[in-house]
């Protein structure tokens, strides 16, 4: 099968890579002068993964997406609506589409699978999601994830080829909750990394405990299945985002607690604001995230913020 990747950061390559692995036919796409792309056109690394000679490399968005019959996304979210205008104007007619990305458009609350369909309506899409670090990958420790998709025909497909032993795949049953819930662990990393910095790490339990419900109370009001938050493409994915070393998003709200700079993508800054704007469309409480954008884009302080948030309010533990 030819696949294109879309996007050569940490992620993407190792999508490549692990593609390659399969005996699949890859192309990786970078956007001319990308630094990832010239690295791997010179050593063929990123230090991460290694790629195969096998493995085409092309700054050409125009030959990707002629190569590949599966496109495989892999960049930052809020840059997913410039590279669908792009999309939008070649020959899309039997490809499918599979975006390996965790977030929601910050400025609209809309899910990454609603933008494609503005620009491709009718190019089926899926989305793939839930635990794993490329670090961990590339040495050979396994994991479960999920594909998700309106079309039972395009999960079938898709988990049948990119099935292996390192990465054992589910089906998805809510292509809305999952959408949500992955976009959503990354605030709660944030917060994780929070926590981390002032030195309240204990209080990760309860993170991981109320920030599941928060969500999922969200996914319901949304129409979509409750239950999702709490499988692998939400709570499952806490391991990787809460307690990881790798996460990005777990270490950029530890630094930022602490006042030191992080240069690396947080993906989950963006979705707390969509998030926000998301609950009030649908009338849903988000303590956790509205703690989190209170600290980064209101300036308070993320020590009485976090201790108000956990330790101060008296509630029920459960309500409907």
């Amino acid at each position: 099968m030819n696949i294109a990747v879309l996007g050569c950061g940490r992620w993407g390559s190792f999508l490549a890579w692990y593609l390659n692995r399969l005996g699949h036919w890859v192309m990786l796409y970078g956007r001319e002068g990308s630094e990832h792309l010239a690295a791997f056109q010179k050593t063929r690394t990123n230090g991460l993964v290694t790629l195969e000679d096998s493995v085409r490399l092309t700054s050409r968005l125009e030959e990707a997406v002629s190569f590949g019959e599966i496109l495989v996304i892999s960049i930052g979210a809020q840059s997913l609506r410039a590279l669908m205008k792009q999309l939008s104007g070649l020959a899309m007619d039997g490809k499918t589409i599979v975006l390996c990305m965790k977030g929601l458009e910050a400025e609209t609350g809309k899910r990454l699978t609603e933008i494609t369909a503005e620009y491709l309506p009718g190019v089926p899409t899926a989305i793939w999601v839930g635990p794993g670090h490329v670090q961990n990958f590339v040495r050979g420790i396994p994991n479960c994830m999920v594909i998700d998709s309106n079309s039972d025909a395009v999960k079938q497909k898709l988990v049948k080829a990119f099935s292996s032993d390192l990465i054992r795949f589910y089906y998805g049953t809510d292509l809305l909750g999952n959408e949500v819930g992955a976009a959503a662990k990354n605030v709660i990393g944030i917060a994780a990394g929070m926590l981390d910095g002032l030195n309240k790490t204990a209080l990760k339990g309860a993170l991981m405990s109320r920030g599941t419900r928060e969500i999922a109370r969200l996914i319901r009001a949304m129409g979509g299945n409750e239950l999702t938050a709490y499988g692998l493409g939400h709570l499952g994915d806490y391991e990787a985002t809460v307690f990881s070393p790798y996460s990005h998003n777990r270490r950029f709200g530890e630094l930022f607690v602490r006042g030191e700079p992080y240069g690396e993508l947080a993906e989950g800054v963006a979705t707390t604001t969509a998030l926000l704007r998301l609950g009030a469309q649908y009338g849903e409480e988000l303590p956790i995230c509205k703690a989190v954008d209170s600290v980064i884009n209101g300036g308070n302080d993320p020590n009485r913020v976090l201790s108000d948030l956990f330790l101060r309010s008296l509630k029920m533990e459960f309500r409907q």
